[in-house]
């Protein structure tokens, strides 16, 4: 009897256990495979920026940030310019190479979105709800996830509030003249309000 469960038992050991490796395998390669399937959708809308829109990119860094872009973990800050910032920082990091793993910071309901949503979602973005008490940890569950990302990636953070306008721009020169900063010319300066640092990310 013992020889009869050993000859099931036996091979269906070596079968959970060859199967086992074969998943594992599968799962530890799951964000580089992500990585490249993301990249080649995301790579369309790239495609029909630069076709045709033909928007143009320039970029301003020392030769030596610049080397670094798209070959170590980034986090990008940026002001709201306009509706698509999302998209012409995906053009920039398709330049630098490393468009499959950007990431971001976004608000829930973005999650929803059919395809584009979705692709942000499986590509592990952050996704709030805007209520620091829900969102806390989901921020702290989000980045502790990144602290084993297998490849170099950039997470954008498009501040809330930050929408640039003439009028806040003024309102940032005359912040950072009353400060003694440089006076900014094209980005906006982060502020508080009666003492509380409330940052909500869009």
């Amino acid at each position: 009897m013992a020889i009869v469960a050993a000859t099931v038992i036996v091979p269906l050991g070596l079968l959970f256990f060859i199967s086992g490796l074969v998943v594992n395998l599968i799962q530890k390669t799951y964000r580089k495979i992500n990585r490249v399937v993301a990249e080649l959708l995301w790579l369309e809308l790239v495609w029909l920026v630069d076709w045709w829109a033909g928007v143009k990119i320039k970029v301003f860094a020392d030769h030596e940030s610049f080397s670094f872009m798209g070959k170590e973990h980034a986090l990008v800050l940026s002001n709201h310019r306009s509706d698509i910032d999302w998209l012409v920082g995906w053009v920039l990091a398709q330049r630098s190479g490393c468009l499959g793993s950007t990431l971001a910071v976004m608000k829930k309901s973005s999650k929803f979105l059919p395809v584009i949503g979705w692709s942000m979602w499986f590509s592990e973005y952050l996704f709030l709800e805007r209520s620091w008490a829900k969102d806390e940890n989901t921020l702290k569950a989000g980045l502790q996830r990144l602290r084993d990302f297998p490849q170099p990636f950039w997470l954008a953070l498009f501040v809330e509030g930050t929408r640039f306008t003439q009028a806040k721009l003024v309102a940032a020169q005359e912040y950072a003249t009353s400060q003694g900063l440089p006076i900014p010319r094209n980005v906006l300066i982060p502020r508080t309000k009666v003492g509380l640092l409330m940052l909500w990310f869009y």
